[in-house]
C-alpha cells in the first residue's frame, strides 16, 4: 500500500491506496490548517486501517507547483515518514494527479476522443497560474510551467481539439482567454486519492526520490510581503 499526501492547495487531503483502488481518504478544507491537520489526518488513516507507517511500500507527495507554505509542509512530512519508516518516498507532479483524478470524474459526462487535451490550471500570483496540458494518453504536451495568461494564451495548440481546463485556476483563465472549443469545469478538488495511479507507476518503475535532497517543485522563488508602515518607527 502506498500512503498519499496532497498540500498543494487550500485542501489538505491524505489517501491509502493498494494497486487496485483508493482503500480510503481524509481531506480538510480549512485555509491554512495544513501544518495542524496533516499529522491528524495521516493517523486517522493508518489507524483505521491498523497499519504502521514501516507496513507501507511507499509514501508519495504531491511535490508541485503549488502553495509554497502547503509544499513545504507535505514534502516535509513525507521525508519524515520515509526516513523514520525506511520506506521509499515518491513525488509526484501536482498536475499529472490532477489530470487522472479529472479524467476519472468526467469520462462518463463527456465522450473523449484521442484529440482532447486536458489543462490542470493552479492559481498563482496576480494573472499567473501554474499549468502544464497533457494529451489523451496522459503525456505531456506541455510540461508543467509558470505564465501570465492573456488572450491569445493557448492560442498555439490545434484549433480542432477540445481542451478541458480544471482547477483553481480556470476561472482566471475563463475571463481572459479568447480561443474558442474549451470547456471549463468549475467544481474540480484536489484530493490525494488522484495520485493513486501515477504513484503505482513509480513504485513498479522503482522511481524513488532521495529523502536526503528532495525539495518541491516550487517554480517560482517565494515572495514574502512587507508592512507598508513601520509599525516600531515612532
Amino acid at each position: 500500500m502506498i500512503l498519499c499526501l496532497e498540500t498543494a492547495t487550500t485542501i489538505c487531503s491524505v489517501a491509502l491506496c493498494d494497486r487496485e483502488q483508493v482503500i480510503m481518504a481524509r481531506e480538510s478544507d480549512k485555509d491554512k490548517s495544513h501544518a495542524s491537520s496533516l499529522t491528524i489526518l495521516i493517523g486517522e488513516v493508518l489507524n483505521k486501517a491498523a497499519i504502521r507507517a514501516s507496513d507501507l511500500d511507499a509514501v508519495a507527495v504531491s511535490k508541485g507547483p503549488g502553495s509554497y507554505t502547503g509544499l513545504r509542509i507535505g514534502v516535509s512530512t513525507a521525508k519524515g515518514i520515509s526516513f523514520a519508516s525506511s520506506v521509499p518516498l515518491i513525488g509526484i507532479d501536482t498536475t499529472i494527479s490532477m489530470f487522472y483524478g479529472f479524467t476519472g470524474l468526467i469520462r462518463e459526462k463527456y465522450s473523449l476522443n484521442p484529440g482532447d487535451l486536458f489543462c490542470p490550471v493552479l492559481d498563482a500570483r496576480r494573472m499567473e497560474v501554474y499549468y502544464s496540458v497533457i494529451n489523451y494518453e496522459g503525456k505531456a504536451v506541455k510540461s508543467t510551467r509558470a505564465e501570465i495568461i492573456t488572450k491569445d494564451s493557448f492560442n498555439d495548440l490545434p484549433p480542432e481539439s477540445r481542451i478541458f481546463l480544471f482547477g483553481n485556476g480556470a476561472e482566471k483563465c475563463r475571463e481572459v482567454v479568447t480561443r474558442g472549443n474549451i470547456i471549463y469545469y468549475d467544481d474540480f478538488r484536489l484530493s490525494a486519492s488522484f495520485m493513486q495511479i501515477p504513484a503505482y507507476e513509480a513504485l513498479m518503475e522503482k522511481r524513488f526520490e532521495d529523502v536526503a535532497y528532495f525539495e518541491p517543485f516550487y517554480l517560482k522563488d517565494f515572495l514574502t510581503s512587507f508592512p507598508v508602515k513601520n509599525i516600531l518607527s515612532k
